[in-house]
């Protein structure tokens, strides 16, 4: 199935969550923290979103930074996915 994203919107999958601390304790599932860090899958046309003019600035494949609880999360063909606006997209992370 393929996904396609409205206006400013961005579908993004999460990166996995760290299984052990800098200092090599194993966390169990309920101590570790969601993650920030994602995968954009797929990004919208941008266009006019509320009377203003927006610029889509992400594309396939970068790798970003993103509010915590932003978002809302979809499971497709077995795989979940999250879809938000770019607003909620905080940073793009380059290597």
């Amino acid at each position: 199935m393929n996904i396609k994203p409205l206006a400013d919107r961005v579908v993004i999958k999460m990166c996995e969550a760290e299984e052990t601390t800098k200092s090599g304790i194993i966390l169990a599932g309920a101590a570790k923290e969601k993650p920030q860090i994602a995968e954009v899958v797929a990004v919208g046309p941008g266009g006019m979103v509320d009377g203003k003019e927006v610029k889509m600035e992400l594309k396939v494949g970068d790798r970003v930074l993103m509010s915590k609880y932003a978002g809302t999360e979809v499971k497709i063909d077995g795989q979940e996915y999250t879809i938000l606006s770019q607003n909620d997209i905080l940073a793009r992370i380059e290597d």
